[in-house]
């Protein structure tokens, strides 16, 4: 994005005006440039002569309730600060929406680098093999964070995390809904009377687990950071393990990012059965059942998130309203996928 588009979106005088009486070693003058990443809650990088920083913002304009919750992602990161999962180091949060127009943090700019696609096709097969086995550790060590321990035991709320998570995002759905999508009503109707019986396993998930959502050392497969914490909750594990399966479901390529037809093998690729057998021995669990119901979910919850970017298109909202317009067409295959896996 351009200079003169960055400061549409960004008051650079307030925001500079503001850091410099809140943050501890900040000087000016400040430059910004946003991130093409970043639907939900758009990204910035800020640059400084001294530091480089980067900011994550709630959108301006009218908002679904509870979401675009940059205070939860601000206080997820901080607790897991000294954990096995890497996260940026948080440094501000401001929620007052008079700074710059709605809510924001300010976080350490990492450096490292973020494979867009699982096929990595510029790195070499051992390389490949690492980095998705390092994205595997660090998801099991994820969901065994102790939640009690880093400050987090009420970060969500009780009961079936699958229910409650259908009900809110069916919601949301509905909130943004454009036209009816036969697909996506047939898959609601279907998740809520498929719902397996409560494991009573709750950890911190992440809500939006892949590998466009991690960042790894430069030369090497180590993950130095795990981004993107908007959706982000206490829920069931294995939510966030069948939203690596959901991605490698797609087509190869910038737009589905996915595994579909790919010669695995070749590349150093594991097998869907491969990376969730690697997952559970990690955690000490035998196995899971019904993985079918964990993977429509994921399925119906893209869905709702495209659904939302959709909307906030249509409404003049969007952090990327070209590549906005585009989403509201995949609405109705992902809820197909979603219900190919509940009968798979």
């Amino acid at each position: 994005m351009s200079e003169k588009d960055t400061k549409s979106q960004l008051d650079l005088n307030a925001l500079d005006a503001y850091l410099s009486a809140h943050l501890d070693g900040y000087q000016g003058p400040l430059e910004a440039t946003k991130f093409a990443i970043g639907q939900s809650n758009p990204t910035f990088e800020l640059r400084t002569p001294a530091k480089t920083y980067v900011l994550r913002r709630k959108p301006p304009g009218v908002l679904l309730k509870s979401a675009h919750a940059v205070d939860r992602e601000f206080r997820v990161q901080t607790a897991l600060a000294d954990s096995a999962v890497p996260v940026p180091r948080m440094m501000l949060l401001c929620e007052d929406d008079d700074v710059i127009g709605s809510a924001f943090y300010v976080m350490e700019r990492l450096e490292g680098r973020v494979f867009l696609e699982p096929t990595m096709d510029d790195v070499d097969k051992a390389t490949r093999t690492g980095v998705l086995d390092e994205m595997n550790r660090v998801l099991a060590d994820l969901h065994e964070v102790n939640t009690d321990a880093v400050g987090l035991s009420d970060y969500g709320p009780p009961g079936n995390y699958f229910e409650r998570q259908i009900a809110r995002w069916t919601k949301q759905y509905r909130a943004s809904e454009t036209a009816t999508v036969p697909e996506m009503d047939e898959l609601i109707v279907a998740l809520e009377t498929s719902i397996p019986e409560d494991d009573g396993q709750r950890t911190l998930v992440h809500g939006d687990y892949r590998i466009d959502n991690l960042m790894f050392e430069q030369n090497g497969t180590r993950c130095i950071g795990v981004l993107d914490w908007e959706l982000s909750t206490i829920g069931h594990p294995y939510a966030d393990l069948a939203a690596v399966i959901m991605q490698w479901q797609l087509p190869p390529g910038k737009e589905g990012r996915g595994l579909a037809g790919v010669d695995r093998q070749a590349l150093g690729l594991p097998s869907d059965q491969e990376f969730i057998e690697r997952y559970c021995e990690r955690r000490g669990i035998p196995g899971i059942d019904n993985f079918g119901f964990y993977l429509a979910f994921n399925f119906f919850r893209m869905a709702g998130i495209l659904q939302g970017v959709y909307k906030r298109a249509l409404d003049g909202n969007a952090s990327d309203p070209k590549r906005a317009q585009v989403f509201g067409a995949y609405v109705p295959i992902f809820a197909q996928h979603g219900l190919a896996a509940l009968k798979s």
